[in-house]
Formats: C-alpha cells, structure tokens, sequence
C-alpha cells in the first residue's frame, strides 16, 4: 500500500510540476467551438468578425484523475474534489458537513470557495431550457466523465442544480438576504442565493481539499498602467475600455489594442474574468465595484438612475438549446434585476438580485429596449452593450482550427433572428418555441405580472405588436421603477 501511495504521489508530482510555479494556474474552459451572434461558425481568420474569441485561444487544458476512492484530483489546479456531491443539503448543513466529511479516508475537506467551485466549470456545456425535461441531449457546465451530475427532478425544475460554496457576498440581495455565491452546473452561471430560505432551499455540495492559496490573486501594478497577477501569470490592462460595446465589436477592439505599448491583447475568457473579481468587495459594503481598487472601472448610471459598476465581456459563448446569441459578462458592479420587494410592499422593483461577482449571459447584438422587463423570474437586467478589461499572457496558445461544425438538429439553433424595423423579431423568435407565430404564457420568460400587462386583448398569447417595447421613453419603464429613490 506504500509504495502505490508513493508511485500515485509520483504522477501528482511529474503532472502537477508543470503549474507548480503558480498558486492559481487558471483551467481552459474546454470550449473548443467558434460562434458569431447567432450559431456557430468556422475559426474566423485574422482581421475578420468574430476573431479573437475564446476557442481560439488554448490554455491549461482541464486534466483528471479518478483515485477510485471517491475523490477525483484536477492535475491542473492541485485540488482535490469529491466525485459525488451526494443528496441536498440546507446551507447551514453543508457547511457543517465538511468537518464530518471522511470521503477517501481524507479528514481535512472543506467547502469550496467561488474560485475554486468555478475552476470546475466547462463551456462546452449547454443552457438547459427551463420547461425541458431531462434528456440525454442535455449536456452540464462539468466534466460527467469524472464527476457525478443531476439534473432537477421531481417537484424541481430541470435547472435546479446549483452547487454551495463558502464565499458570502459582501451586501445583501432581494431586498435583505444573506447571500452565498453558488454556481449553477445545469445552466452555467454563478448567481447568488440565499442562506436561509422560507421555502427550505437546499443545494448540492463537492468538498474540495489541498492548495488552499487557489483563488488568491497576488497584484503587482506595473507603473505603465499594466497589473500583473503573479498567481495566475496573466497580465491584465488597469483601465478598461471607457465604453460599452457589443459582443463583436468586443472582440475587435481587444484584437486591435495597442494598450500600453503591447498588441498582443485579447478578449479574457469567461474563467480568467472571473479570477480577478475580489469577492470581498461590493458597491454596498466598500462603494466600489467587485475588484482589487489598482483596477479602474467606468462608473455608470444604472437602469433606476444611480450610481453602479458595469457588467464585462468574456470571449466565451453562453450556448443554449436554442443558439448561441448570449456571451458570458461578469458583473463587477450589482447584478440587478425586478423583483417583488416583500418587505416594503412596493411591488416590483429594482434591486440586487445575484450580487456583484455574479457571471450572467447577455445578448452579443440586439436593442436593449427589446428587454424592458428584464428576463426570467428574477427580472434579470439585460445589457446588451458591456465594457472591456484587457488581458494578454498566461498559458495560451493561438488555435488557428477547430472541429467539424456540429449537424444542426432542428432549425430552432440556426434561424436567422433578423430584426425588422421594429427591432422586436429577434426576441420575439427566441421566445416562440413551438413556432406558431405567438406566444403563450409557459413559453414567456418572464414574471407572470408582466405577461399579464402586455397582452393587451387578454386573449392569453402574446403577438409580435404585444411583444414591442413603448416607444416613449418615458413609458417603457415598468411603473415600479419610479418609486425607486
């Protein structure tokens, strides 16, 4: 038994060198397909659209091994994981449950952080459609080759599988909650979530052991308006871009900087934005966005008319069942959305509803006016236009081609969502899902309330003319926005 435990201890050492330099070597997303606003498309040359995106460049490749004990060991990161995260626990319960843990006859397990749950993710996967069932064409944001995944089941909806870590926003959310940060492996995102809940929310959980200086960034400012993170090896722009731009126009303006005298910046990738979020900051705890204070971030005026911190552009894609429109933002300032406020009895309103730290998905192309009641049952803000923080070095490598475009199984993934002049067909053909030229209730993605407002006949589906946003800006706010202070 000593010496397999020595010969295992061999591979981790030869295997692991190749990072041992760095406390926080970042994992590739293991996203290996390119996208334009819609469906996927051939690798984009040099000095074309969509060049610069995340397949194209190569990181640390994600890399595994099952011990056969119940615990898998990422040779990337040094961490060690629990394969199965086992039944749901309340908050409170999972933490506690670290210091029971004995999986692998290991006794030092704890509950992971935002960082090192968020190492784990894989954008390879696919938004799970929310009134879906489980399927086999259903794929997860992690590797099910090593670790165990479930989608919701029963009484749950399909995307009810977010996973806990021990990293507690520093504000609150929805009004007053105590939020932790989990990441959601059915429809690849991380959002904050409740400790307590009234409806007894509970969440799945992977103890995680080993390097515990993963996720802790070391900054180093260069003078030359340059941060260098010695944890990580990349090297990051301590301005950003000043200005809001689309997905593609994004990728093109990274490509294309001379910042601080280097040409060779890019577009971060969904995990290398996330890594210099500092998640013990936040515009309600120290009025500043959720990043170390050497950065500099563009102050904004946020959809009620205050001060916030806007959302960032990754170069990965966000793919769903039904394309590819939405690219991975981090929000570095609140992740806002409209919500009932239970406690002042205001209806709905606008607040924090996932935290600064959050990774959303925003439309790469659009009007944002197409969204003027937000998406989904938390009223998640849209934006389609977010600002860019540039990154150069780290482990990359430029990937010049990519595998076989992937059949199209329906033409739903591929349609053309041209916008007329009205600018409301690409919203519209996201949101009829059964392509009868309207919308129903279950197909609308919204708050019922709103709903409710637009269908304007009360016939109980929603026509393309319903759909359109007001075209006074006064009155396409909801009115629960005017009494915001």
């Amino acid at each position: 038994m000593k010496a397999k435990k020595m010969l295992i201890f061999g591979v981790v050492l030869s295997t692991f060198s190749v990072y041992a330099k760095l406390n926080y070597p970042i994992v590739d997303t293991a996203q290996i397909r390119c996208y334009d606003n819609q469906k996927e498309i051939k690798y984009p040359k040099k000095n074309s659209s969509f060049y610069g995106q995340d397949a194209q460049y190569k990181g640390n490749q994600p890399k595994y091994r099952n011990n056969n004990d119940g615990t898998i060991t990422d040779l990337v990161t040094g961490l060690m994981w629990q394969r199965d995260p086992g039944s749901k626990k309340s908050y409170y319960d999972a933490v506690k449950g670290a210091t029971k843990c004995r999986t692998g006859g290991y006794s030092d397990w704890r509950m992971p952080t935002i960082k090192e749950l968020y190492s784990l993710i894989c954008f390879n996967g696919k938004d799970v459609d929310p009134n879906s069932s489980p399927s086999n064409k259903n794929k997860p944001f992690i590797n099910t080759k090593y670790f165990k995944f479930s989608y919701g089941s029963g009484n749950e909806r399909i995307i009810d599988s977010q996973y806990a870590t021990s990293t507690i926003y520093k504000g609150k959310t929805m009004g007053g909650n105590e939020t932790m940060f989990g990441v959601n492996l059915a429809d690849g995102r991380i959002k904050g979530y409740p400790t307590q809940s009234r409806r007894n929310k509970k969440y799945y959980v992977m103890y995680v052991r080993g390097n515990k200086n993963y996720g802790k960034n070391n900054f180093v400012f260069n003078k030359n308006g340059i941060v260098s993170d010695k944890a990580t090896g990349l090297m990051w722009a301590q301005q950003d871009s000043q200005k809001a731009l689309n997905w593609k126009d994004a990728l093109n303006y990274a490509e294309n900087s001379n910042y601080a005298g280097y040409s060779d910046w890019r577009l971060p990738n969904a995990k290398e934005l996330q890594s210099i979020v500092d998640y013990n900051r936040s515009l309600q705890s120290t009025n500043s966005p959720a990043i170390n204070p050497v950065f500099k971030c563009t102050v904004i005026k946020d959809e009620g008319g205050k001060k916030n911190y806007g959302f960032y552009w990754s170069s990965t894609t966000h793919v769903n069942s039904r394309g590819a429109s939405n690219g991975v933002s981090i929000c570095f300032g609140e992740a806002l959305g409209f919500m009932e406020d239970r406690r002042s009895g205001k209806g709905k309103t606008l607040m924090d509803v996932h935290g600064a730290g959050a990774q959303r998905s925003d439309p790469k192309s659009g009007n944002a006016s197409n969204y003027p009641y937000g998406h989904g049952p938390q009223g998640d803000v849209i934006r389609i236009k977010n600002y860019v923080r540039l990154v150069r070095g780290g482990n990359s490598t430029i990937n010049t081609q990519g595998p076989a475009l992937e059949k199209v199984q329906n033409g739903s993934s591929n349609r053309s969502h041209q916008q007329n002049k009205n600018g409301a067909d690409s919203h519209f053909n996201r949101l009829d899902k059964n392509n009868d030229g309207k919308i129903s209730r279950s197909e609308f993605d919204g708050p019922a309330e709103h709903f409710d407002h637009m269908d304007k006949n009360k016939d109980g589906s929603l026509s393309s003319d319903e759909l359109k946003p007001p075209s006074s800006n006064s009155s396409r706010r909801p009115r629960s926005r005017r009494g915001i202070k």
